[in-house]
């Protein structure tokens, strides 16, 4: 695959998501469609969405409830820029007109795609040995230490792996699982005392190789926030595809906040 292949992919399962059609996620003018569900969208959205914001950078594409796309579409007007639909203070008055939905902004996310030039430029600073794991080998492994790498929720979806070692002891690991037919999502863990060793790196690098061996586009979500994985994503092999904002029922927020 290509720089070109793979935006085509990614492009392609975002308009399943977002009932869209991926050309409209390269427009200038913002696209508004009402959320249908579908059956090639990434497995672990409950659509229809409430409502849901995506960019790849030229424009918003958002679709939701057909009963909110007005307030939607009133929304995108009063925004001057597409950063600030993704951002405090701009997210303030889309949870206002969310309210008769019953709804708030939960999810805001980034996602990456491998840039593969950095991807096969990697150059491995892990010391610790590494391998390549079967779901048979991982079935053990749904713990709280390895809650990122894998799902417990959705352990069918789990299809790779990718483990450090330490004289036989797993201390790192990166699991895909596949949440569309086309595309793998990375998610990695590293023990405490075991990070800050180039672990994390190596692990997301080599299993984004192993899954494009498997004719699958590896891709990687990350909170803005948490800057330590933005920055493993990057180092990696990665760049920024794509954010989205994503409104949940206020019940399914609060239980988030209480935890």
């Amino acid at each position: 695959m290509n720089h070109q292949d793979i935006l085509r992919i990614a492009l392609g399962q975002s308009a399943c998501d977002l009932s869209c059609r991926a050309e409209d996620f390269l427009k200038d003018e913002n696209v508004i469609v009402e959320s249908l569900p579908s059956e090639g969208a990434r497995r672990y959205l409950a659509l229809p969405h409430i409502c849901n914001l995506a960019s790849y950078g030229n424009n918003i594409v958002a679709c939701g409830r057909k009963d909110l796309l007005p307030d939607i579409e009133e929304y995108l007007k009063g925004v001057p820029h597409i950063e600030n639909c993704f951002e405090t203070p701009g997210i303030y008055p889309l949870n206002r007109k969310l309210e008769k939905a019953g709804a708030q902004v939960c999810f805001m996310a980034e996602y990456f795609l491998p840039d593969m030039d950095q991807l096969f430029g990697f150059e491995s600073a892990c010391d610790y040995e590494m391998r390549v794991l079967r779901p048979e080998d991982f079935k053990d492994l749904y713990t709280p230490e390895w809650s990122n790498a894998l799902c417990r929720d959705r352990r069918h979806l789990d299809v790779i792996g990718v483990g450090a070692y330490d004289s036989g002891s797993l201390v790192g690991l990166a699991g895909c699982s596949a949440d569309c037919d086309s595309m793998w999502q990375i998610g990695v863990d590293v023990l405490p005392g075991y990070r800050r060793q180039g672990i994390a790196c190596a692990l997301t690098n080599r299993i984004a190789k192993e899954t494009l061996e498997r004719g699958r586009v590896p891709f990687y979500c990350a909170a803005w926030s948490n800057v330590r994985s933005v920055r493993n994503a990057i180092k990696s092999g990665f760049k920024p595809a794509w954010v989205e904002a994503t409104a949940k029922p206020v019940e399914f927020v609060e239980g988030m906040i209480r935890g």
